[in-house]
């Protein structure tokens, strides 16, 4: 019940990924064992078999595409397929998410929600106009006193051998872990991204 309460109150949230319970039979206590001899000809056709209950054997991340929604901020990108973005922890860790809000710091540098750099770090120098962001993730933008835009790098995505192992950290990041495999750097729209 706490997963699809979770699911729900996260409904609206860009970029969040819902659980799934993975649930298990528990121990059976064997009253008539299946074949068992009814009489001096016949067997039990499925004798009788009672279960205990059920338990949850654990919970997995649904890495499914969300509804695209159109947010008119330049800077707000979605990820068509498979593929996380990269950003990088003040401890020097990196981080992975399925969240495209994305945001300029103080320093012109491109940062997710929580203020989280991307990596590869892309700056926007300041009074650049004409923001975009190619398919294949290459940034490119009109420099103070130019007029032909200027690449200014590319963002590029990762990808994980098996996701659902990723370790859920709250706001939308996960952790590598032994489980999700090393993360397979690539451009989008190239080797599966």
């Amino acid at each position: 019940m706490a997963t699809v309460a979770n699911n729900l109150a996260n409904v609206n949230t860009t970029g969040f990924k819902s659980d799934r319970v993975v649930f298990e039979d528990l121990f059976y206590s064997i009253e008539v064992q299946p074949g068992a001899q009814a009489d001096q000809i016949n067997t039990v056709p499925s004798g009788i078999q009672l279960g205990s209950g059920v338990r949850v054997a654990g919970t997995q991340k649904v890495f499914t595409e969300g509804n695209l929604q159109p947010t008119g901020q330049p800077m707000d990108l979605a990820i068509i397929g498979s593929g996380f973005f990269q950003v990088e922890s003040p401890g020097g860790e990196v981080f992975y998410t399925e969240s495209g809000q994305l945001q300029l710091n103080a320093e012109g540098v491109i940062v997710n929600t929580q203020g989280l750099p991307l990596v590869p770090a892309i700056e926007v120098p300041n009074g650049s106009k004409s923001f975009t962001v190619g398919s294949d993730g290459m940034v490119t933008a009109i420099l103070p006193g130019e007029t032909l835009p200027a690449e200014l790098g590319q963002i590029t995505l990762v990808n994980f051998t098996n996701p659902a192992g990723l370790e859920a950290l709250g706001g939308n990041l996960y952790r590598e872990t032994i489980s999700s495999g090393e993360p397979v750097e690539g451009v989008a729209g190239e080797e599966g991204m």
